[in-house]
């Protein structure tokens, strides 16, 4: 099937202090978060001058996708909006309108299944197509690749760094900790076609990261980034709340990879290297946090094979480096084609 653009679809984040708050005001937007909680994550933003990283990495992994499309012979033209902050989605798919863009590919900077890291991406999509009118380019969004190589093999090479810079007299108490962004309970249950998607596709991602990069030491999944009200349960345990249980086991070191994460944005350089970095001086651990894969050749050139992957004839995924070829499996909304599930 023939495309004619890939447009990158990402959060957005604010890029001066007087965007903080209209930001959080359109993240929030319909969730009666109330104004004293937008006004403690403003103040997130506001540590690092009014600034996310999220947009300067996606203008990164926009320029090297558009260097590896054209060094691969791929003639797409890409395109890039956000969810929540410029450039907004809907001016982006205008623009495609406007330069004549009939059926494109969307490459989502969330590698995982679930309402907010997929499903709404689709709610997004088809909003801002709605917002352009009947002449909107198609969008279709690829499928999600929390178990593609060129996402986990840059996961794995920034914990043997991570690891790398700790004792290793002290290896035998040294742990690694996978860190997640944290959702509701009953979102994780419901998550994907048969439920619990977001969690086994994590769950996934952190033994194969474990197995490539250091199958000698224990690991744990834990979350971070809970935002909601408190008497709503989302899933445990915090990563700060772990730390603390982990110093008293007698652990003396960690390597925290943010296996959530495909680039080290705000919920990556507040949550972990501020919070649980605090966290972890106060407790006397080691800590050192694994880097996100940005715009590492082989995640990039993941954007290549996803794309080949959808346009190729007979339709069937390309073979991965891991040896396998498994069968279509759609969600409802028609955005995921996962791997069959390894024993």
């Amino acid at each position: 099937m023939a495309y004619d653009a890939l447009v990158l679809v990402s959060f957005g984040g604010p890029e001066r202090p007087e965007d903080v708050l209209p930001f959080l005001q359109n993240v929030t937007r319909g969730r009666g978060v109330p104004p004293e909680r937008l006004a403690e994550v403003a103040e997130h933003y506001l540590h690092f001058g009014g600034v996310s990283p999220i947009n300067q990495q996606c203008r990164d992994l926009l320029a090297a996708i558009r260097e590896d499309f054209a060094a691969n012979g791929v003639d797409l033209p890409v395109y890039w909006g956000n969810r929540n902050w410029d450039p907004m989605l809907a001016d982006t798919v205008a623009q495609m309108r406007d330069d004549g863009v009939t059926r494109a590919l969307a490459f989502v900077t969330s590698a995982y299944g679930g309402y907010s890291s997929c499903r709404q991406y689709q709610e997004d999509i088809a909003s801002a197509r709605a917002a352009v009118g009947p002449d909107a380019p198609l969008i279709e969004k690829l499928r999600q690749f929390w178990d593609h190589p060129g996402f986990v093999e840059p996961h794995a090479d920034a914990v043997r760094a991570a690891l790398a810079q700790l004792d290793p007299a002290k290896r035998g108490s040294t742990r690694l900790v996978f860190t997640a962004h944290s959702i509701p309970v009953s979102a994780a249950a419901t998550a994907g076609p048969h439920g619990g998607r977001y969690t086994a596709q994590m769950e996934e991602t952190a033994r194969l990261v474990h197995a490539a990069a250091a199958p000698d030491l224990p690991y744990d999944l834990v979350w971070q980034s809970r935002s909601g009200p408190p008497q709503v349960p989302w899933l445990e345990p915090d990563i700060n709340d772990h730390l603390t249980s982990l110093a008293e086991q007698g652990v003396t070191g960690v390597v925290v990879s943010p296996i959530g994460f495909v680039s080290d944005h705000l919920e990556v350089v507040w949550d972990l290297d501020t919070e649980a970095l605090e966290t972890a001086k106060q407790l006397g651990l080691d800590f050192v946090r694994a880097g996100t894969p940005g715009t590492d050749p082989r995640f990039v050139a993941m954007v290549r094979e996803l794309v080949a992957e959808r346009t190729a004839p007979d339709g069937e995924r390309l073979r991965r480096r891991l040896g396998e070829l498994p069968a279509w499996d759609t969600c409802p909304a028609l955005c995921c084609v996962p791997a069959a599930r390894r024993p």
